[in-house]
């Protein structure tokens, strides 16, 4: 996801304004977290000039979030206990939802603002939203997390462990909790469920598919070494550098004819393709025939050479 910084200093093709001199090392490193774009889900009170005060001012009413205390590592053979556990009343879900996207509201205005000119105020301003956007999320999400042990529980698909299961359920977790709209009626927890059950179904799908492309596991111990393949790669390249040697120097004694067709038959050299039988006599001036007797008896004095260099101790 592409932060606003980012988005702003590319459009302007360099570094972004002295603002950020105004701000303190903290503000700067939450500024660069804000995203490019928020969304959120509208309601009608977001207009009223005291809604700020409403959802955020000093006696604005405090939700308490019960606490959760199960990580998703844990196994599934566990059963989730958290603590003194209270549970989240209606009222309380929708006025946390509505605190969530008010605030992501105000700072989606605050960012379109920010776009066409840059302030130090409204980039503190800025930050203060962002981080009571991430704080409400950070409690919705926490609220409900039971939601996705519940759901994982009841839910078994084949090659699939659970901790991969759980993990699928946050993501659908929090993709719920961006796109809940309280206006509705609905509890949070109808709606999320849903999702979380449709991101398992997708889960499997992918999976299955993933198996009949795949239908074994990768297995460490059957893995073939390439030890022989790589020993043979550095033979050979020790055999190409000392043959390229011996036809330098001409150690096997051979014609400028011999030269010439080994030259040209196998592109020894120039790295470029190999000529053929035909291509090299018309340009010795001899048939195929002879090009390749010339050929053989070249070969024969290069071997008896790197025999004599490289096997014989």
């Amino acid at each position: 996801m592409t932060t606003l910084l980012t988005y702003l200093t590319t459009r302007r093709g360099g570094p972004a304004d002295r603002f950020l001199e105004e701000l303190t090392e903290a503000q700067r490193r939450a500024y660069g977290q804000i995203p490019e774009t928020v969304g959120y889900v509208y309601h009608p009170s977001f207009d009223s000039p005291t809604a700020g005060e409403e959802w955020f001012g000093e006696e604005a009413q405090q939700v308490e979030v019960p606490a959760w205390t199960h990580f998703p590592e844990v196994g599934e053979d566990v059963s989730a206990r958290p603590a003194a556990r209270m549970a989240l009343s209606a009222a309380g879900e929708a006025r946390l939802f509505l605190q969530y996207n008010y605030a992501r509201y105000r700072l989606a205005g605050l960012i379109e603002a920010q776009r066409r000119r840059q302030w130090a105020v409204r980039a503190r301003q800025m930050i203060v939203w962002y981080r009571r956007v991430i704080e409400l999320q950070a409690k919705l999400v926490g609220a409900n997390m039971a939601l996705v042990l519940a759901m994982a529980k009841r839910t078994r698909i084949p090659n699939v462990d659970f901790s991969e299961l759980v993990s699928e359920g946050n993501m659908a977790l929090l993709r719920s909790v961006e796109k809940f709209d309280v206006s509705r009626g609905f509890k949070f927890s109808t709606y999320a469920c849903r999702a979380i059950l449709k991101s398992f179904h997708r889960l499997a799908t992918n999976t299955g598919r993933y198996r009949q492309h795949f239908p074994t596991e990768f297995d460490p111990k059957l893995e073939r070494s390439d030890y022989d393949v790589q020993r043979h790669e550095r033979q050979r390249d020790d055999s190409v550098d000392a043959l390229r040697e011996i036809l330098a120097r001409n150690r096997a004694a051979l014609s400028e004819v011999e030269r010439t067709v080994l030259m040209e038959r196998f592109a020894i050299g120039t790295g470029g393709k190999g000529r053929t039988l035909s291509e090299v006599g018309k340009l010795v001036g001899l048939t195929n025939e002879r090009v390749r007797q010339i050929q053989n008896a070249a070969l024969a004095k290069l071997r008896a050479v790197l025999d004599e260099d490289y096997l014989v101790a």
